[in-house]
């Protein structure tokens, strides 16, 4: 049996996890279809993820629901103004016998659910970036490796903007996709309230192990790529990038700042899952465009005219697709 004939049957075997992941999580999530497809998407391709949407849209639910299914150690951390870097990472004690020792804080798991991520301080917020970067941290001088797979999945409240702090660009830059959670249908809703309010609760399988997350990531950055899905992925961010020679009039007119290199290389990783994850061996250009809302909402920085008249990050994107 020939390496391409293996890559080939992971393939197939990591489309079917997914199907069997998102007929799990449809049990206790009703619709959010793409939300779902996008957080598969950035587990495959071994990135995080940041989670925006209003008060009540099962947020937490969704991360918490896929933890159950991919057999992962997972901790919540709920950020606050008073959450310190010590809360997250850990701290060096001193036991009975005056000796210092390394208490593991709840970082060191592979599923990481910071919930309300904007409320604490970048002081704190800062201690998130050397693990989501390097799968690892840093404390008293000692380097700890953090167990892999590892994921940052956070959640983000757009509204209330009393006792927030933006995210630094350079940890929103981290984050592979920023998925947005609109309301439910009245179809939905009217799911959702009939499964809430009937007292029944919807058990999840485990469908994947760690180990099988781990080939699958490696599956992804094995798949080839033509030079002309790269060059369309690559003049994509470079269109976004005001003051440049590849720069679109869109962004001339309506951005402070483009998207960087990650931009280009989550394109690329992202298109690889979406194409495998639709029974395609090879991404085309409409698997680059299906991720590329989720890679350069938060990498693009609009300016005032742009709020002025209307343009949103997702409507630039759009035009520049």
């Amino acid at each position: 049996m020939t390496k391409e004939t293996d890559d080939v049957k992971q393939a197939d075997a990591l489309a079917q996890a997914a199907n069997e992941l998102k007929a799990e999580i449809s049990k206790v999530i009703v619709g959010q279809d793409e939300v779902v497809k996008l957080l598969l998407i950035s587990i495959f391709c071994d990135g995080h993820a940041l989670l925006v949407g209003v008060p009540g849209l099962a947020k937490t639910m969704l991360v918490q629901t896929l933890s159950k299914c991919l057999s992962l150690d997972a901790n919540r951390i709920q950020f606050t103004p008073d959450l310190m870097p010590s809360d997250i990472l850990g701290a060096e004690t001193m036991d009975k016998d005056r000796n210092l020792r390394f208490v593991k804080g709840p970082i060191f798991a592979n599923i990481i659910l910071a919930d309300e991520i904007n409320r604490t301080p970048p002081k704190t917020q800062s201690a998130l970036l050397e693990a989501m970067q390097e799968k690892s941290v840093t404390v008293g001088g000692t380097h700890y490796p953090l167990d892999r797979p590892f994921f940052v999945l956070a959640t983000q409240n757009p509204i209330e903007q009393e006792g927030t702090y933006p995210l630094p660009e350079a940890q929103l830059d981290r984050f592979m996709f920023m998925v947005k959670l609109d309301y439910p249908s009245y179809e939905e809703e009217m799911e959702i309230v009939r499964r809430t309010t009937s007292g029944e609760l919807a058990e999840v399988n485990a469908v994947l192990s760690k180990e099988q997350i781990k080939e699958f990531q490696q599956l992804i950055r094995k798949v080839p790529v033509t030079d002309h899905v790269l060059e369309y992925a690559v003049s994509l961010v470079a269109k976004t990038r005001p003051g440049s020679d590849s720069t679109h009039e869109l962004s001339a007119n309506y951005l402070e700042w483009g998207a960087g290199p990650r931009a280009s290389q989550f394109l690329i990783w992202g298109a690889k899952c979406h194409a495998i994850m639709n029974g395609k061996y090879s991404p085309d250009i409409e698997d680059v465009k299906a991720v590329a809302s989720a890679v350069l909402s938060h990498r693009i920085v609009r300016n005032f005219k742009a709020d002025a008249e209307g343009y949103s990050e997702e409507r630039i994107i759009e035009e520049l697709l």
